[in-house]
Parts: C-alpha cells; structure tokens; sequence
C-alpha cells in the first residue's frame, strides 16, 4: 500500500523550514537537496526534521496545510522540537 508522508525540513545554514507532502521522501529530499526545486534551492542543504505518515494524498495535503497555518507558531515549534 502507497503512503504519503508530510515533512518539515530545515536549513541550518540559513535557520528555515519548509513543509511539504510527497508519496516518496527520499526521492523528494533529493530534490530539494540538488536545488531542483525553486522554493528551496537557496537554502540547501536541507535536513528532515519531522514526519507525518498517511495513507491517503488528500489527508496527507489537508495535515500539510494545517502544519503551514501553524508556522512559527506554538503549535509548530511543538513539532519540531520532539
């Protein structure tokens, strides 16, 4: 069975974070980290700092969204500091 996990990644060199969903993390970390994606290509390296699993896309993009509402928030400093 697929699952789909939402991420929370870091930046140490510039103290960022970005939340994002995928069907493979690996493959997408990969991504990041090559600067194939233009929302994070300035920051790499990136380091995964939280996951979520989920066995649907649209419950896995609806946590996604929910987790961007929190940013710099209580909530989302909860998160990442387990």
């Amino acid at each position: 069975m697929d699952m789909y996990t939402v991420y929370i990644l870091h930046s140490i060199q510039y103290n960022r974070y970005y939340i994002g969903s995928t069907g493979n993390l690996v493959k997408r970390l990969e991504r990041h980290n090559s600067m194939n994606v233009r929302s994070t290509k300035h920051c790499a390296p990136w380091k995964v700092v939280y996951t979520e699993q989920y066995i649907t896309r649209s419950l896995a993009v609806q946590r996604e969204k929910q987790i961007k509402r929190y940013k710099g928030g209580n909530a989302f400093k909860k998160l990442i500091d387990k």
